[in-house]
């Protein structure tokens, strides 16, 4: 076997074993198939990522289709919000299409298996309908309705299309086996009567195919080649190959490739919950702001936050693709985004706690403008001049009267560099009655001017910490983010809520202090605040008042693991 094959993935392997065993290479077809109930997120990122990353590797075309047949919890905005996600994602689809656009063809073709004694409609409850399924150790019992005659079905079937029916008073069934070990093949649902209105199709239609049936019918109108999804529909693959099957019987010039169904593990990412519905929960109970809050994981929340399409695409990359669940440390996010905006974020200061430091030898009313360069290590940003004063802010974590020998920041009686300007001493402190330190006195020497090189400013210290000046500094926003669920493995707990690990500190609101030069940073810009972490404008932000959200820390934790 040569290097480049065993480097494939299981995916790609079935692909080539299907181009070497007389597949056409034209016949590749890939999808992306999501139902426009919610917002996507980290989890949907893998299934874009294999579908559209097939589609480069094969110059195959990959189309986006929605899964539209529930109208119950479909709308429009999620549609439009998960055709800009993937486009952020620098994904390009060859075909929109959507389920809906099928449902003719299906209500045909449903129409035909009736007519073949292979559907009839079922006129039992739902809890009826549930009782006479089983349970995976016990057969299923046939309906009462089973038996039905092929002209009893028709007539009942296209009464409840038009309209004669109330909900849940009939539903179609297929007719496959009520005592098959896989449940979802004693006898599933293919409609239900819905009076919704659907979206796109307004009120044409009350009846609904449900998912299994839809999904691969679409695959197979769409002549995909490989449908890729997700381990929990294994079990659905016998179903999806029964009724593609038993399809391609009616339709086979016109539809001549039926698809293959194959399946991947879904992303699990640690302190992360990936339900739709949960997510819908926190959005409508006003834990959070909305679908794209930044504490969320949906990719407008991450897109929000700051983190780049680079980040995310190296992340599903390192992720890679497996057949086995398991959960993926958050941390190894944050690192790719860490990675990224090393090399793309310009540095700049800002100060989140301040304590005031008064440079008692520097001339009263004189300031200075300072050269500072937006990257130490390379000059492809430039640089931009920052004002320098008498009083300054500095963060409070900087400073300690007493300190022992591996604390390198400023402490009474020692010296350290601020970042860009002068070497400064401190002397002395001022408290207020309950002990804070309100005021740092210190005197700077003149010689160590950063970028001077005199023989003082090349001197070795230490320490290096950022600042602002006062006078200049202007004032912004900063939101804070910490983890918004504080477990772990939330939906491991079967037996709890998940709104139980709601962390209730997961959003800090700071008014901090940032040099001037950021006054014309744009919405969704990425800086490094020294020391502190990186952040991006937010979109509340205007040029009046800014806000930025902390994208991440520069402390890493995943390397270290």
């Amino acid at each position: 076997m040569s290097e480049d094959h065993k480097s494939l993935n299981f995916l790609e392997h079935i692909i080539e074993d299907d181009l070497a065993n007389g597949m056409p290479k034209e016949t590749l077809r890939f999808r992306f198939p999501p139902e426009p109930n919610g917002y996507l997120h980290i989890g949907h990122i893998k299934a874009i990522g294999i579908s559209f990353g097939l589609g480069e590797k094969y110059n195959a075309p990959v189309n986006l289709r929605f899964d539209d047949t529930n109208p119950a919890k479909e709308e429009q905005e999620y549609v439009d919000a998960i055709k800009e996600d993937i486009s952020w994602l620098g994904y390009q689809w060859k075909n929109e299409c959507y389920s809906s656009d099928y449902f003719q063809q299906l209500y045909d073709w449903a129409l035909l298996l009736i007519k073949d004694g292979k559907a009839y409609v079922d006129s039992q409850t739902s809890e009826e309908m549930r009782t006479q399924k089983g349970t995976p150790t016990e057969e299923g019992t046939n309906s009462p309705f089973r038996n039905r005659t092929i002209a009893e079905n028709l007539e009942l079937f296209q009464a409840m299309k038009a309209g004669e029916f109330k909900e849940g008073e009939h539903v179609l069934r297929a007719k496959i086996d009520m005592a098959s070990p896989n449940m979802l093949m004693r006898d599933p649902l293919m409609y239900r009567i819905m009076y919704k209105a659907h979206h796109r199709t307004g009120s044409d239609w009350c009846i609904y195919p449900m998912y299994d049936w839809t999904h691969g019918e679409s695959d197979y109108i769409e002549q995909i080649s490989h449908s890729l999804c997700s381990l929990e529909f294994k079990p659905h693959r016998e179903l999806y190959e029964w009724f593609i099957e038993n399809v391609h019987n009616y339709s086979k010039s016109d539809y001549p490739n039926p698809p293959k169904q194959r399946e991947f593990s879904r992303l699990n990412l640690s302190y992360t919950i990936m339900s739709k519905r949960k997510l819908l929960k926190l959005v409508e109970e006003n834990i959070v702001f909305g679908w794209d809050d930044p504490r969320m994981p949906t990719i407008s929340g991450l897109r929000r936050r700051g983190y780049t399409p680079a980040a995310i695409r190296s992340f599903i990359d390192t992720v890679g693709v497996s057949k086995r669940e398991n959960v993926i440390d958050v941390a190894l996010l944050e690192f790719k985004i860490r990675e990224d905006l090393n090399k793309t974020a310009k540095r700049v200061m800002g100060v989140l706690d301040p304590v005031k430091v008064v440079i008692t030898n520097y001339p009263k009313g004189e300031e200075e403008l300072l050269e500072a360069s937006y990257n130490d290590y390379e000059d492809g940003f430039g640089s931009r001049k920052v004002p320098f004063s008498r009083e300054i802010y500095i963060e409070r974590e900087d400073f300690r009267e007493e300190a022992n020998k591996k604390f390198f920041r400023l402490k009474l009686g020692k010296e350290v560099r601020l970042k860009n300007a002068y070497f400064i001493t401190a002397n002395s402190c001022t408290k207020d009655e309950n002990g804070k330190i309100t005021e740092i006195q210190c005197t700077y020497d003149p010689l160590t001017k950063s970028g001077s090189g005199t023989p003082e400013s090349m001197r070795k210290v230490k320490g290096t910490i950022h600042w602002v000046s006062i006078k200049h500094a202007i004032q912004a926003q900063v939101r804070a983010y910490d983890r918004l669920l504080l477990d772990e493995a939330p939906d491991s707990h079967k037996d709890k809520d998940f709104m139980e690990f709601v962390n209730p500190n997961s959003l800090e609101v700071i008014n901090a202090f940032l040099e001037p030069s950021l006054q014309t940073a744009k919405i969704g810009e990425r800086f490094q605040f020294q020391r502190l972490g990186y952040f991006n404008v937010d979109y509340d932000a205007t040029p009046e008042a800014l806000v930025f959200n902390k994208i991440v820390g520069l402390r890493d934790s995943w390397t270290k693991k």
